[in-house]
């Protein structure tokens, strides 16, 4: 069984960081991709970053590059999302997906915005009060 495993969120003042942190056991792909999305009731997910197995392929939305890192520790099965500078809008609930399949194309930022995961957690709710 997949686990995928999100901690990390809480409600940060404006100009403050958090890190995420996303788990993931029991899946056996030799190579694949995780993923954040970031979702506002009434609004369509937000693609924020992705980075493949292998470290071979990364990407981050233009939206939040300069503020937020994606970064793995394979030995852990563990991708963070490192995010400073945060900004109220970054409120919302950041959920973290695997790909299985066509990771190399997500990763590297094609299509990623309606990208299908195989995998996903329950999420995680950042609050960024002003």
């Amino acid at each position: 069984e997949v686990q995928v495993v999100e901690s990390g969120g809480g409600l940060v003042q404006a100009g403050g960081s958090l890190r995420l942190s996303c788990t993931t056991s029991g899946f056996t792909g030799d190579d694949y991709g995780i993923g954040w999305f970031r979702q506002v009731p009434g609004k369509e997910r937000e693609g924020v970053s992705c980075v493949s197995s292998n470290k071979g392929h990364s990407w981050t939305a233009d939206s939040v590059k300069e503020r937020f890192t994606i970064s793995s520790d394979n030995a852990k099965n563990t991708v963070y999302l490192q995010m400073n500078s945060l900004k109220p809008e970054d409120t919302a609930v950041y959920d973290c997906v695997v790909f299985g399949r066509h990771w190399y194309y997500y990763c590297s930022g094609y299509g990623f915005q309606k990208a299908k995961y195989d995998y996903s957690g329950q999420g995680t709710q950042v609050t960024v009060s002003s």
